[in-house]
């Protein structure tokens, strides 16, 4: 599968709700090249932190506090996605998050398709690699992810790994 469209997608929570959404990275990719990159920090619901995510990902509610809620952030960011499809690394976790946050604030849900760069570096490299967490697939990539867990860090890699992985099948 050849894919030179589309926009990967990563979110990060505050709490075990996946509809805790605190920060999202989303980067553009159109005839194989990044037109964009979005990074917004975002007011969680329900609106607090466990130490657990805060050590994963460095946010506080000092950080989003005074950031408007998932709704505001999301009508700035479904425009520049309309069509395309989206790309995850372990998509299940983003599509359960954007699932779940589009279901507390009562949006109706467009339906978006999601790939998962995580199964397709499954079928891609195999034993070649110990695993397949989103660092280990970047590096191999040649992908430099110095601020892994960073949204728009963790998005630009899945995005590189994208065009990869995607072509090598």
């Amino acid at each position: 599968m050849s894919m030179t469209d589309f926009a990967a997608i990563d979110f990060e929570t505050a709490n075990r709700h996946s509809s805790s959404v605190c920060s999202a990275g989303v980067v553009i990719v159109r005839h194989g090249k990044v037109t964009d990159r979005i990074y917004r920090l975002i007011r969680p619901e329900p609106e607090w932190y466990s130490s657990w995510n805060t050590r994963v990902h460095g946010l506080t509610a000092a950080d989003t506090g005074d950031e408007p809620a998932f709704p505001q952030v999301w009508e700035a960011i479904a425009p520049k996605i309309a069509g395309l499809p989206l790309v995850a690394h372990n998509s299940s976790f983003d599509e359960g998050c954007l699932r779940a946050v589009h279901r507390v604030y009562q949006m109706a849900y467009p339906g978006y398709t999601f790939h998962c760069t995580c199964l397709a570096s499954r079928r891609a490299f195999g034993k070649t690699l110990p695993n397949h967490q989103l660092h280990t697939v970047a590096a191999f990539c040649g992908v430099d992810l110095h601020n892994h867990h960073h949204a728009l860090a963790d998005a630009e890699a899945c995005a590189a790994i994208a065009m990869r992985v995607f072509d090598f099948l």
